[in-house]
């Protein structure tokens, strides 16, 4: 079973400095997008921009309840991104990531691996480790699909 500091290397390796499973992370493939390749569309896909705000809405919503809040966060909402029309918005969105991913991974490693097993929220919703453990997958899912957009934009 994975302990806490195990699912915080692996957070952070998908997210600001790992390449051991894909080979790369979100910090590596966003670095370099300009704010109109980050809001460029390709045909019917999310463009990166929406992606990386889907990321960070998770991880902000999650940093809540590591920090005693409630979990307010909605599927219905995680797309909602505020237009960006600059590459100053572009770089907030990302040093946003960048910090909630930070936080997230903190904060994780100060959570005794006990509470891994303990209800998450609501028994509806698993434990601690199955919640944290998606958020992973769930980075890595996004992170494959950041990395074709940016190459198809690439190829245009």
């Amino acid at each position: 079973m994975s302990s806490v500091s195990e699912l915080s290397k692996r957070f952070r390796e998908v997210l600001l400095n790992g390449l051991w499973i894909a080979n790369t992370n979100f910090k590596d493939q966003l670095s370099g997008v300009s704010w109109e390749q980050a809001v460029t569309k390709v045909d019917s896909l999310n463009t990166i921009a929406m992606l990386t705000f889907h990321i960070d809405y998770y991880i902000a919503g999650i940093v809540n309840v590591f920090e005693g809040g409630s979990l307010d966060i909605k599927d219905q909402y995680s797309f909602d991104l505020p237009p960006i029309e600059s590459q100053k918005q572009w770089e907030d969105l990302l040093n946003k990531l960048w910090t909630d991913s930070e936080r997230f991974a903190a904060l994780l490693e100060q959570l005794p691996d006990s509470k891994l097993d303990e209800v998450f929220v609501d028994e509806k919703y698993g434990t601690y480790r199955r919640n944290i453990d998606g958020m992973i997958e769930h980075c890595y899912y996004h992170l494959g699909q950041i990395t074709l957009i940016r190459k198809l934009l690439e190829n245009q």
